[in-house]
């Protein structure tokens, strides 16, 4: 089985017509068509559906594709690793970030190690609840960006304390929710939550860390603009890390609701596959990141 057809599967299911797959690998299309045809000769079966309209995998097909994706990744990192071992440092870096790292750690890190390893590509994943970890555990990124998930596999992935994180509760400017000294008081009113789905979330830890019910999800948001909006402009209650609630920016449209019980204390951690942790760049980025914590953690302190 050959690394060529394999990669013209999956540039075949990735763009679902043979001739933009052909044209992104920069073969021809009947070249293109050859190396399919010899890889499912080779199978035994079918691997792609073909209509007027493009072509579509087959579940046999999928499950190569699938195969075929994690197989390319893992050469590419293996190749990235040697060059980067032997004092090359080129290559690329995936991290996938919860929007409070996204707005806090992300920026500084970003350009102080870019400044350092200007041929590192970095891309940015913005995760909305770090608990799943699919994109880390798939491969797809090399880092983890998020408060430290519950329940972690011992021994799955290396992990990297960086700093702690108060999530306080926001309101909109003269929401009378404002006034609310307990967290009770706002059990029944209709929160953002920025989980995958309502039975994820920072305001559903924060609600069962004190024996209560979670609150009814108001409204579900893939993005902390999204959260920021609906809450500025409406009725709705959210959490946000402090700092960022605080900036002066934020404090034109929101207020922090004081509750007696405080803000949910959460821990901010990278997460690194342990296969993948060894890799010259991503033990530099790490570096990149302590840094960058303890820059605002004095910072806070001050």
């Amino acid at each position: 089985m050959k690394l060529t057809h394999l990669r013209a599967l999956v540039a075949a299911v990735d763009q679902g017509s043979l001739r933009a797959a052909a044209r992104q690998l920069g073969v021809s299309q009947p070249a293109l068509t050859k190396m399919l045809r010899e890889l499912e000769r080779e199978l035994a079966t079918t691997l792609l559906l073909r209509s007027t309209t493009g072509v579509l995998a087959t579940a046999q097909g999928m499950v190569l594709y699938e195969r075929a994706l994690a197989a390319d990744r893992e050469l590419t990192q293996a190749v990235e690793q040697i060059q980067q071992l032997g004092g090359r440092m080129t290559g690329s870096l995936a991290i996938g970030a919860v929007p409070l790292a996204v707005m806090l750690l992300v920026p500084e890190t970003l350009r102080t190690f870019g400044r350092e390893f200007p041929q590192i590509q970095l891309r940015i994943f913005e995760e909305l609840y770090i608990e799943q970890l699919t994109r880390l555990r798939k491969g797809e990124v090399d880092i983890a960006l998020g408060p430290l998930p519950e329940h972690l596999p011992a021994g799955e992935f290396v992990v990297e304390t960086l700093m702690p994180i108060d999530m306080v509760i926001i309101v909109r400017k003269g929401n009378p929710a404002a006034r609310a000294r307990q967290l009770a008081d706002l059990a029944e009113l209709p929160w953002v939550y920025t989980g995958a789905t309502a039975d994820s979330g920072y305001a559903k830890i924060l609600f069962e860390s004190h024996g209560l019910k979670p609150p009814p999800a108001g409204a579900l948001v893939n993005s902390t603009l999204g959260l920021l909006s609906l809450i500025a402009s409406g009725n709705y209650i959210g959490l946000l890390p402090r700092q960022i609630a605080q900036h002066p920016f934020a404090r034109q449209y929101l207020e922090v609701v004081p509750v007696a019980e405080g803000p949910l204390k959460l821990t901010v951690v990278a997460l690194a596959r342990t296969d993948t942790a060894v890799k010259p760049s991503v033990r530099h980025f790490m570096a990149h990141l302590h840094r960058a914590a303890h820059h605002l953690t004095q910072a806070d302190a001050g």
